[in-house]
């Protein structure tokens, strides 16, 4: 529970107009839409930039952020983004993935195998699904790629490590827990993902609300629990990119919250459990 600090409590004051600037900032730089009631969560995050800053200020920070391409503009982006993530949340995705892509792609011919994780945090998810695809022997000959992105530089930069304490992977299979490797010594309490698994993943950094410099088409993008911080319209516009960037056939994975999401696409069937395939166009 995050505690709620008084007026008088808090070290510095936000005031209602840097509350609105700050709201408005991050609608524009992410898509983002920050409620009145997440006032208290932003104070916590961005009260620890000026006192790093050694600014006494909100105003004094907003103006140093007004530029977007100053360096502090992307920390302000990196501060109010939440990173809530767990490998392999939501399960029944990387068991869809195993039982109906992979064979579906298997029967085609296919070898190549494209996926999108769009909003990757800490990198719990591209390597789940990388570790799912390990544990597949038909795709092991395969050209697999799996591409992750984040608009925060700080959780990348965390996620290409793939580095978690032990007590994260405690919980997963004797099959999943064979792709990391347990430290030694001062390490002993700490896992790393294997090389092999490693290797499939490219992490790179992407606001999904500016242009996407690649171009698909993706055979499989995940984009779960993400949504859910934009508004109705950046949601539908944000899917149906999301549609215009999978081949017909592919697959659309959303959160379970998000699932309605894809409802306003039309070229986008529903097929399984918050999954979706874009179906070929009309003749």
């Amino acid at each position: 529970m995050v505690a709620v600090l008084s007026a008088e409590e808090q070290e510095f004051t936000l005031t209602d107009a840097d509350f609105t600037r700050i709201r408005k900032l991050i609608k524009e730089r992410s898509g983002i839409d920050v409620s009145d009631a997440k006032r208290s969560l932003v104070y916590g995050r961005l009260a620890r930039r000026l006192r790093t800053l050694r600014l006494t200020t909100f105003s004094a920070y907003l103006e140093l952020i007004d530029d977007a391409s100053n360096d502090e503009a992307s920390q302000f982006l990196n501060a109010l983004t939440t990173n809530v993530t767990e490998l392999f949340r939501e399960e029944h995705h990387f068991e869809f993935l195993t039982q109906r892509i992979v064979p579906e792609l298997a029967r085609a011919g296919r070898k190549k195998l494209r996926i999108w994780s769009a909003g990757c945090s800490l990198g719990d998810e591209p390597y789940s699904i990388a570790i799912t695809l390990a544990n597949a022997p038909v795709t092991h000959q395969w050209d697999v790629k799996i591409l992750a992105t984040d608009i925060d530089t700080d959780v990348l930069a965390q996620a290409k490590k793939g580095i978690y304490p032990a007590e994260r992977i405690a919980k997963l299979s004797p099959s999943q827990r064979a792709h990391f490797c347990r430290g030694t010594g001062q390490n002993a309490e700490r896992a790393k993902v294997s090389e092999r698994v490693r290797a499939l993943i490219t992490f790179k950094q992407l606001n999904l609300h500016n242009a996407w410099p690649m171009h698909g088409p993706f055979d499989v993008v995940f984009c779960r629990n993400v949504l859910i911080y934009f508004d109705a319209s950046a949601r539908e516009r944000l899917v149906r990119r999301f549609a215009g960037i999978l081949q017909t056939g592919g697959y659309l994975c959303l959160g379970h919250s998000e699932a309605a999401s894809a409802s306003v696409v039309s070229s986008l069937e529903p097929c399984g459990r918050t999954a979706f395939v874009k179906a070929a166009p009309d003749a």
